[in-house]
């Protein structure tokens, strides 16, 4: 009798063990505990330096959310504008467009706003864009409110086509 409840105790045991060590369904949505529900994390921000006489610029960041936000808006005193924009092929046409509805961040996941996908568009700038200098702009999110950011102005790193 001692040796079946043994058993018993043992396989309840096992299979507890086996239940906490299940993955969540949702792997991907695990949120970030360094970054604290309301606030957003700013990290990598870049711009590319613009050529002469080019009014328009880019810049990219990576953003990760505490709990779900959205970026709204973007101010900037280098340009007339700042927008959030997207790009996406259509019909084999690149296009872009700028996101009224804002750029949503997802608790906990990074959203990387990078070349050749969604930015941040500046349009009218009053001065080029100068390698080795700062772009400060102001990021204002729909529940974390504004945030500042000091971005290097730098040439893109360099992609290796073989991988």
């Amino acid at each position: 009798m001692k040796r079946l409840f043994a058993l018993t105790a043992l396989s309840a045991a096992a299979l507890t063990l086996v239940a906490c060590g299940q993955p969540a369904e949702k792997t991907a949505e695990v949120v970030d505990a360094t970054v604290a529900p309301g606030t957003v994390q700013v990290a990598d921000a870049w711009c590319r330096p613009t050529p002469n006489g080019a009014k328009a610029g880019g810049c990219y960041l990576t953003l990760t959310a505490g709990s779900d936000d959205r970026l709204v808006s973007v101010s900037t005193a280098l340009a007339q504008s700042a927008e959030v924009h997207e790009m996406k092929m259509e019909n084999g046409v690149m296009s872009m467009a700028h996101l009224h509805d804002g750029l949503p961040l997802p608790a906990g996941t990074p959203v990387e706003l990078k070349p050749g996908g969604n930015h941040i568009m500046l349009m009218g700038l009053r001065e080029p864009l100068v390698d080795g200098r700062i772009a400060s702009f102001t990021l204002t999110f729909e529940k974390a409110g504004p945030i500042s950011v000091h971005a290097a102005i730098k040439q893109p790193p360099v992609v290796d086509s073989e991988e």
